[in-house]
Formats: C-alpha cells, structure tokens, sequence
C-alpha cells in the first residue's frame, strides 16, 4: 500500500518517533510505501509532499520536533480547501490512506473527511493530555519532565532569598501538566483551569508555609482563573487559528501574593521550553507504538479511527471518542492534590 502521513497542530516531542515507527513497520512488515505531507493540511491542500523511506526516518526516535513540519491549517475552511481538495491530492498521488497525526482539531478534521468516504486514520497528538478516547498522549511525560525540573531549579533560589516562586506553565483548558508536575516537585498549591481558587485562600498557603521557614512554590496553568476574574487572562491578541494567546497569569498571582502578604514573589513562566527538546523514554516507546498500530489500522481498513492506549495496551477506537469534549481533571484527582497545599 501507499500511505501519506501528516503532523499537525502544535508541535510536541514523539512527533518524529511516530512517523518513523509507522514508515519502518510499513516497510518492513507490508512492503508499504510513504510520502509526508509538509506543514500539515496545508501539504495536503497544496500537494506538497516529499517520500519516506527507511534512511529517511533512521536515527529519529529521539528528535523532537516534526521533520515533515506543521502547521494549524484546517482543510475544510478556506475556497482552495474541502473534501474535494483532500481527496484530488490523495488520487494524484495514488494513496491508499492517510495517517493524520494530531490534536482535537486536525482530528475533527480527520473524521468529517473520512465520513466523506476517505480512508483516513488518526493517531491523537496533545501536549496537554486533553484528548478523550486515550488515557496518554506523547509528549505529555516530556513536558511534565521539563515543567519538573524547571522547578526543582526554582526551590532551590527560592530557598536561597526565602522567597516565594511561581512558576507558570502550560494547560489552556486543562490543567494536567500543572497538577502532575507540581504533585512531583511537591508544590504548595497548584492552579489549574478546572478549579476557581480565590486569592485570599492560595495567600493563606503560601503564608503557611513561609510561617515554617520554608519557601512557597506555587504552579499555575496558563489558563487557570482565579475567583475573582471572570474571564482568562489574554492581553497578548490571538494567534493564527485565531484563539486568545494566554499568558501572564503567573505575574498576577505572584502580584496578588506580594501584595496581600508582603512576601517576596518571583515569577517564571516556562512558555514553549516545554515543547522543545527531545522526548522521553516513555514518549518515545508510546509515539513508537502508536504509530506502529496505525499502520495496522490502515491494513484493516478500519477508516475513521484512531489508535489510544488504555492502561499498557494499544487499542483502536472510533475518532469520535476523541472529540466528545476535553478530558478534564477529574475532582477527586484534585482533591487528592489539594491536601498536600500549604503543608
């Protein structure tokens, strides 16, 4: 068979090491062969493609990034997109499939097209862990590692100037990155979007702990919102799918601490370092896998699914599993954390 691969959306570490786990099992297994779509949908609409073979991909388990590149591009908006596009590009390249590697977004994408008859499988693609319909996704350990780190680094300036630190880090509408990498530095309170803390009580553990000599380490997700707000902090306009560029609630909760308990606060947001960088062991064994499974979904012609794992095992699953809303921090996950806060 002949099957074209795509990375879209945000970029995260395990990228490549799915693109090389699908074009070394393909080869090796089935006699496939591979052509990448540059940039996303926009390669697809544009039919810009370069071939896959084994040379190609040697050596890229451990890259982060995406050799074929990415971009947000949807494929049914816009008078050069739609099915019609898709599936012309697809014929003049004589495909027999489409892997579709990609967050909630390129997904939805994927699904309507396949609805439409077109023999496209996905593998899900989230920084963030958000997706349903899988219980990880590459590239979240790596950016829990980076986050943790990070702030293993933060504590010990802060001990130095007994100081309080806050560190933000990503989760646009969920806050899985915040809550595991702060349960693993042992954070004294962790902001995530799915709760509204008012100030008064994240004040009241930081001043508990700086009571006992210690230094205060609070992590707050970039879209977390505080009680007092209504809306999520976005000063810095919109990017180019047009969503808000979030930032900036890590200086106003360190504000609000100096302010109401006359602590020294520092703040550091870590941004898109924890994008970068190369994956973990464990992101490089699961993007592996899952783009081994989607080579198999393809021989299967199971069209319209994706491959997840559930616990330690790979399974397929209909897409729609993935788009039925964003897989939140659940309450008793953080009320388990909650009782660590200001200790």
């Amino acid at each position: 068979m002949k099957i074209g691969i795509l990375t879209s959306g945000g970029d995260c570490p395990g990228l490549n090491a799915v693109i090389r786990g699908a074009v070394l099992h393909g080869v090796k297994t089935h006699h496939d062969t591979f052509v990448g779509f540059r940039h996303g949908w926009k390669g697809v609409l544009t039919n810009d493609a370069i071939a896959l073979d084994r040379t190609d991909v040697r050596g890229l388990a451990g890259e982060g990034g995406t050799i074929l590149g990415s971009s947000r591009t949807n494929p049914l908006d816009g008078p050069d997109a739609g099915v019609a596009t898709v599936a012309t590009t697809l014929q003049r390249r004589e495909l027999d499939a489409l892997v579709v590697i990609g967050g909630e977004g390129s997904l939805a994408g994927a699904k309507r097209l396949a609805d439409e008859g077109l023999p496209i499988v996905g593998v899900p693609k989230t920084i963030d862990n958000d997706l349903r319909g899988t219980d990880y996704t590459f590239g979240f350990d790596t950016a829990v590692s980076i986050a943790t780190d990070a702030m293993d680094r933060l504590r010990t300036t802060g001990e130095s100037h007994h100081r309080c630190m806050v560190a933000e880090v990503m989760g646009r509408h969920v806050g899985w990155i915040a809550l595991h990498s702060g349960v693993a530095v042992g954070a004294h309170a962790v902001l995530i979007p799915e709760q509204r803390v008012g100030m008064p009580e994240v004040c009241a553990w930081v001043q508990d702990v700086h009571e006992r000599g210690r230094s205060p380490l609070v992590v707050v997700a970039e879209g977390f919102i505080p009680a007092e707000r209504e809306d999520v902090l976005a000063e810095n306009g919109t990017d180019a799918a047009g969503r808000p560029r979030l930032g900036g609630v890590g200086a106003l909760v360190t504000a609000e601490i100096e302010q109401r308990t006359g602590i020294e606060t520092r703040n550091t947001i870590l941004g898109h370092v924890q994008r970068g960088g190369n994956p973990t062991g464990f992101d490089r064994v699961l993007a592996t896998r899952f783009g081994m499974a989607a080579v198999d979904l393809v021989h299967e012609s199971r069209w319209g699914q994706m491959v997840s794992i559930r616990g330690t095992e790979i399974e397929r699953v209909d897409l729609s599993e993935a788009l039925a809303g964003l897989k939140t921090v659940p309450q008793h996950r953080w009320d388990e954390a909650r009782a660590l806060f200001g200790r």
